[in-house]
């Protein structure tokens, strides 16, 4: 009867497309890049470009870690990952900073950063 046996697999993640962790550090990089529409276009080069690289690199390394196989491997992007975040919540500071942004218009990105740093948190603590 194989009817009564479990479905292990019915819910194994066999993409990282269905991570929570990638899904919401695309979400972060949607948002980030509706921030950057609004700083000036003498920072296209600058402070525009480095915001719009370290957060698209958040889920490109979550992704790109997702399809290693051993968890050495995989820790390194996601580590990479993490750096980035990092990295996109200094550009995020820096933009108040330089008048660019309001504490307002960045409130839901922080804490969209803060939700993703504690995800992948979560999700490297089981490869170390």
């Amino acid at each position: 009867m194989e009817d009564s046996k479990p479905q292990s697999n019915a819910s194994k993640i066999i993409s990282f497309e269905q991570l929570t962790v990638w899904q919401e550090a695309q979400t972060l990089a949607v948002m980030v890049y509706g921030l950057a529409k609004a700083f000036p276009t003498s920072e296209i080069y600058g402070l525009t470009s480095q915001i719009k690289r370290a957060t698209a690199s958040v889920s490109a390394n979550i992704a790109e870690g997702f399809g290693r196989r051993t968890s050495k491997d995989k820790l390194q992007f996601y580590t990479i990952a993490y750096g980035s975040l990092l990295e996109t919540k200094n550009f995020v500071y820096l933009s108040q900073r330089l008048n660019y942004t309001t504490p307002d218009s960045t409130a839901d990105i922080l804490e969209q950063i803060t939700s993703c740093q504690k995800l992948l948190n979560a999700f490297m603590r089981p490869l170390k």
